[in-house]
């Protein structure tokens, strides 16, 4: 390909076109919303460019040259392949099949989408879903994901996000742990009680701090990276374990450790790339799981095993 014969003007192309399809310079100006003077302009620029004269001027007609003629039937062509560029982007911008990738925590990914996902599929059967269940960032910029959900807001310009809602969470333990505690539990008593995490072990008990829940590294009796794995773990009866209400509800095993503590609160934001805009699928499933997940999600009834 000769790229530095590649300097043609579409602009004036289209004028040149148009004048020519339509026969004066005043009709093609109305065809392509443009003025008169601005299509004679782009005409003799073309003109210029190409060292030619491509219309003869008749009054306020015009007609071709036999230069002009010759060159039409390039622009004609020219003109159709711009037309099928055109179709087949809006074509693929309106498809509704193929591959999207959710990044998400395994927690949610386990408990919250598997009630979703059917009707997704139901409006789009051709969609495959990917699942990326995972506490990292997946960079939505690289391509690692096409959605994600996140529980902290993203600064970066290139990505769109929308906050789903206030999610709520609180220290939770099996009921069968709860019948073995010698009196009904008190605050304090985080300290000495076995407790569940995921992920880092000091990093959560600071948090847990910062909420008002006396957790130490030091009793953090078991640990692991998977948040669905910590939280069998605490509906096996094993300890005491953090988790969002809308996931302990659907587990009549486990009850709130504490009837009266305030609840740890957090966001739930969904975020994808400015793609968003131009990809109908991924648009789709952004906007199916926002409009669920926040009728879904953050407005429950009292917690498990408590009075209202």
């Amino acid at each position: 390909m000769n790229w530095s014969a590649l300097t043609f003007d579409w602009n004036q192309a289209r004028a040149f076109l148009a004048t020519a399809e339509e026969g004066s310079l005043s009709a093609a100006a109305k065809v392509l919303g443009l003025t008169q003077p601005t299509i004679g302009r782009q005409i003799t620029a073309l003109e210029e460019e190409l060292g030619v004269i491509l219309f003869e001027r008749q009054g306020r007609s015009v007609s071709l040259t036999p230069t002009g003629t010759k060159l039409l039937t390039h622009i004609q062509e020219m003109a159709e392949a711009a037309a099928a560029f055109s179709l087949a982007a809006n074509g693929q911008s309106t498809i509704v099949d193929g591959d999207v990738t959710i990044s998400v925590s395994d927690v949610i990914a386990a408990h919250i989408l598997p009630g979703l996902l059917p009707e997704l599929t139901e409006r789009a059967p051709g969609l495959s879903i990917e699942i990326v269940a995972t506490y990292q960032l997946s960079d939505l910029r690289k391509r690692e994901a096409d959605i994600a959900l996140r529980h902290v807001r993203p600064t970066e310009p290139d990505l769109f996000a929308r906050l789903i809602c206030d999610m709520t969470a609180r220290p939770y333990v099996s009921r069968t742990f709860m019948e073995r505690l010698p009196h009904p539990p008190k605050l304090e008593d985080l300290k000495t009680l076995p407790f569940i995490g995921f992920g880092d072990k000091e990093l959560m008990a600071q948090r847990m701090s910062d909420f008002g829940f006396p957790v130490t590294a030091s009793n953090v009796r078991y640990n692991c990276v998977s948040g669905v794995v910590a939280w069998q773990m605490v509906r096996d009866g094993l300890g005491v374990g953090v988790m969002a209400d809308d996931v302990a509800r659907r587990s009549p095993e486990v009850v709130p450790l504490f009837s009266d503590s305030a609840p740890i609160s957090f966001p739930l934001w969904i975020v994808t790339h400015r793609e968003l805009k131009t990809s109908r699928k991924i648009r789709l499933v952004f906007d199916f799981l926002a409009e669920r997940l926040q009728s879904t999600l953050g407005q429950l009834p009292t917690p498990p095993g408590t009075s209202s």
